[in-house]
């Protein structure tokens, strides 16, 4: 039984045989690679990708002002700014009280702006 295994295991890339079962999964990449980074690589094909939740649209107050070359939202303590995308709608805004409507890409604090309103 277990070379049946073992033969049907040899047929198949990336295959390797334990105990008389045969896990298929992503080729090693490194030469010494153990069996538990192949068993992992396999369940990691089976399993459905866990999907990041999906950025939430909110809402920033603050006063639109120039900062170096750009337009940026900066919150009613003046403690933070963001950056804005769209930089023609915030012209229109500079020194102004607003509300802008948009997602933040926390990873840069730039906020894509959907809306800027006046308050």
């Amino acid at each position: 039984m277990k070379k049946r295994g073992t033969l049907l295991c040899a047929a198949l890339p990336a295959a390797i045989a334990i105990g008389g079962f045969c896990y298929a999964g992503q080729a090693a990449t490194a030469p010494n690679s153990n069996v538990t980074n192949t068993i992992a690589a396999q369940d990691q094909m089976q399993r459905p990708e866990t999907q990041k939740p999906a950025t939430e649209t909110k809402t920033f107050s603050g006063k639109i002002v120039k900062s170096g070359t750009m337009l940026v939202l900066s919150d009613a303590e003046g403690k933070t700014t963001y950056k804005l995308d769209d930089q023609q709608k915030a012209k229109a805004f500079v020194n102004k009280d607003v509300k802008v409507t948009g997602v933040l890409d926390d990873s840069t604090g730039m906020i894509r702006v959907t809306a800027i309103d006046p308050v």
